[in-house]
């Protein structure tokens, strides 16, 4: 499977914004961004102050961005594209909706990880299940009224017990999103809104530099 191995702070160097792909680190006074808010390489600093970005740009770094915060390729993200302009309903929005909807984003948003990338490496060393199956598979998508789980076998992990107690002191899950922290398990109750996605994208503009 391919992956991103490099240097996460680049990534959200080059778009100008945090990313959060760092969990806690993105809060935390040595945030690349706070440090050095201009892009990555040689000619970072230059790049900062160029003209303005065309349309093309506009939509490409769009679709970076997008690309980057979930943590895939684009082969899989072109194939999610085509996927939501099959469904019902905007393109951009159900495009957000199968990103969402990936195990490993459900992982992430219940609390069980501090980032969609540690939330990945648990669901690929089969920590959780779906359904009470054992799944592995970060691109899984979650339906309304399947139930995410942490496998019996991993609940007596240091790292679980550790997270029961930071995750009493938290929010809570997304209101599309049931959490039970008792049980170490959480539902999704229905498709996410677009007003739920709280990533600052633009899917118009993904749509736009598909539809070229």
């Amino acid at each position: 499977m391919a992956r991103y191995t490099d240097a996460v702070c680049k990534l959200c160097r080059r778009e100008g914004q945090k990313l959060f792909l760092k969990g806690d680190r993105c809060l935390s006074p040595k945030c690349a961004i706070d440090r050095r808010s201009f892009p990555p390489g040689v000619h970072g600093r230059k790049a900062a102050f160029r003209r303005k970005q065309s349309d093309f740009g506009l939509q490409l770094r769009e679709k970076q961005k997008a690309r980057r915060v979930y943590g895939i390729m684009e082969k899989q993200f072109r194939r999610y594209f085509k996927e939501a302009t099959r469904r019902k309903g905007l393109t951009g929005t159900q495009l957000l909706v199968i990103l969402e909807s990936r195990l490993d984003n459900v992982v992430y948003r219940l609390g069980f990880a501090d980032s969609r990338a540690q939330a990945r490496q648990l669901v690929r060393h089969g920590h959780f299940e779906v359904n009470g199956r054992k799944t592995d598979i970060p691109s899984f998508q979650v339906t309304p009224g399947d139930v995410v789980a942490v496998r019996s076998g991993a609940r007596d992990l240091t790292y679980f017990k550790d997270r029961a107690q930071i995750m009493q002191g938290n929010i809570g899950a997304p209101a599309w999103l049931s959490l039970n922290l008792a049980g170490m398990n959480g539902s999704m109750v229905n498709e996410p809104g677009r007003e739920d996605i709280e990533i600052p994208l633009n899917e118009q503009l993904i749509v736009e530099y598909y539809s070229r």
